[in-house]
């Protein structure tokens, strides 16, 4: 199995990107929250267009764990772009519990990012629309399609990953606040049952004691 970089992530990382080409001095770090073997995606990150990385060497175990130790390591930087879930556990708290960590502003899920100078106009989607609005760095940003275009590495990117610093430092501790007890699959489907069109009573009684959905 090979492991991706999450594609909300993939929309920050490129979006990252894109600030550093426009703006003369800026630099991109990537953090990762994860083991040895998620240094390959690591290094995919550096060949797109990261100038360095740093790996917390821990298995992440839940949201707030992973948050902490995210907080831990992006002190001191003016923008922090994260995507604005993952697509294994989709719970997209992330980068609000690692705002109230830092005590920065957490918006999301930011669809337009433009900076100009110490502020940020944003876009984002909300119930039934779009919301804009303005925001002074530092700040984080859950990002969304279509916030950039994803990146494909070169192969003077690919080179170049291999000799850019990749920090590994060790997890923060951090008081468990889950418990994972076990997993199990959802019972199997029953058969189908096939009920008449012109049936409606034995349909509604099913549905009531049986579906138990009425």
């Amino acid at each position: 199995m090979q492991f991706i970089i999450g594609p909300y992530d993939d929309y920050a990382l490129a979006r990252a990107i894109e600030i550093k080409e426009a703006t003369p001095g800026t630099t991109v770090t990537v953090l990762n929250v994860g083991l040895a073997d998620t240094e390959p995606t690591i290094r995919k990150a550096l060949a797109i267009g990261a100038d360095d990385a740093i790996r917390v060497n821990t298995e992440p175990t839940d949201s707030y764990f992973v948050a902490s130790q995210i907080a831990e390591q992006a002190k001191g930087f003016d923008l922090i772009l994260m995507g604005r879930e993952s697509i294994d556990y989709n719970s997209g708290v992330v980068h609000a519990i690692v705002g109230e960590m830092l005590g920065l502003p957490s918006v999301s899920p930011v669809m337009k990012l433009e900076l100009e100078g110490t502020k940020a106009k944003l876009a984002r989607e909300i119930e039934g629309g779009k919301e804009t609005l303005e925001v002074n760095l530092p700040f984080i940003a859950g990002c969304q399609e279509p916030i950039a275009e994803w990146k494909i590495p070169n192969m003077r990117g690919i080179m170049s990953a291999r000799t850019k610093p990749l920090k590994v430092v060790e997890p923060k501790a951090v008081d468990q606040t889950v418990a994972l007890k076990n997993f199990e699959l959802p019972p199997a489907k029953g058969a189908v049952k096939m009920i008449s069109a012109d049936n409606v009573g034995e349909l509604v009684t099913r549905l009531k004691s049986e579906a138990k959905v009425l």
